[in-house]
């Protein structure tokens, strides 16, 4: 009888939980350049992501606000799938190494200078595609729309209060969580790849709000509006004070930190402690039991 398992078949949970844990080990041993170059080509990629959403939603709005906002997810998952498939470090998902903590197979510092090394590398990857962006002049594209497209996004960010955007990071991450623990389950490129759609489709059309996303769509706002000229104006037909709070400040106090504090609670606590919970601390419990 072969007792080997498909490559069809998808991973059980618990076999997941320890695909995630093994590779949780790896990423916080991984050298700082590895990590740090893996983290910025992640920040890069989510930012592509946002490029791409701007990019068909621009000007939509003859359509239903839902079926818009569904279409720009599903293009926005063009980012996660570049980071599950290609190997990039993501903050966001990062975040699950604590699993390995809970294990005692890494030290608490290492955990969290891996954190550092991550967030750090997406925000130059995303500052990067910024910067590529506006020498581009891409916020010139369709007459405007697309920098108008930028600058509203983002402005509708900074209305939050603390603790809406904090709990926005929160369900944020854990769709996201959601999506990256289901690709370790897939076998396949394909697996992988229809793991991520739905959960960040989900979390981009109900409007929750990811860190390393708005890393680049903020910033991307703010250089814009610095830089646009009086034609931009004209041909978006907004005035340009409109965007008052598009400062660094703001985005800062009012997005960046409690977003990013919503983001770990979500990841790290909703979904990689409750299933090292559930699925790796009864096999730890049983390992420390027998070796007694």
């Amino acid at each position: 009888m072969n007792n080997n398992p498909s490559p069809f078949d998808a991973s059980t949970p618990a076999v997941t939980a320890k695909k995630v844990e093994d590779a949780a080990v790896v990423k916080v041993n991984r050298d700082t350049i590895s990590t740090l170059l893996l983290a910025i080509t992640a920040g890069v990629f989510i930012g592509l992501a946002f490029v791409f959403y701007i990019a068909v939603t621009a000007g939509g709005s003859a359509l239903p606000y839902g079926l818009n906002k569904l279409i720009g997810g599903l293009c926005f998952s063009l980012g996660l799938m570049l980071v599950v498939i290609l190997g990039g470090e993501l903050f966001t998902s990062t975040v699950l190494t604590i699993i390995a903590k809970a294990s005692n197979r890494v030290s608490t510092l290492a955990v969290l200078r891996n954190w550092t090394l991550v967030y750090l590398g997406n925000f130059i990857g995303a500052m990067l595609l910024v910067g590529l962006m506006i020498s581009a002049k891409h916020y010139e594209a369709g007459h405007g729309l697309i920098g108008l497209g930028y600058l509203q996004s983002a402005q509708a960010k900074l209305q939050y209060t603390f603790g809406q955007a904090f709990t926005l990071g929160i369900m944020c991450n854990v769709m996201v969580c959601l999506a990256v623990w289901m690709a370790y389950a897939g076998r396949t490129v394909t697996d992988k790849l229809l793991a991520v759609v739905l959960p960040v489709a989900m979390f981009v059309a109900a409007g929750f709000e990811h860190c390393i996303a708005n890393m680049f769509l903020i910033p991307m706002a703010i250089i814009t509006k610095l830089v646009a000229t009086p034609e931009f104006w004209a041909n978006a037909g907004v005035d340009p004070s409109l965007f008052a709070d598009l400062t660094w400040s703001q985005f800062l106090l009012h997005n960046l930190v409690p977003v990013t504090l919503g983001n770990i609670v979500g990841g790290a606590i909703f979904v990689g402690l409750t299933y090292w919970f559930v699925y790796r601390r009864p096999e730890l419990d049983k390992a420390n039991n027998d070796n007694r």
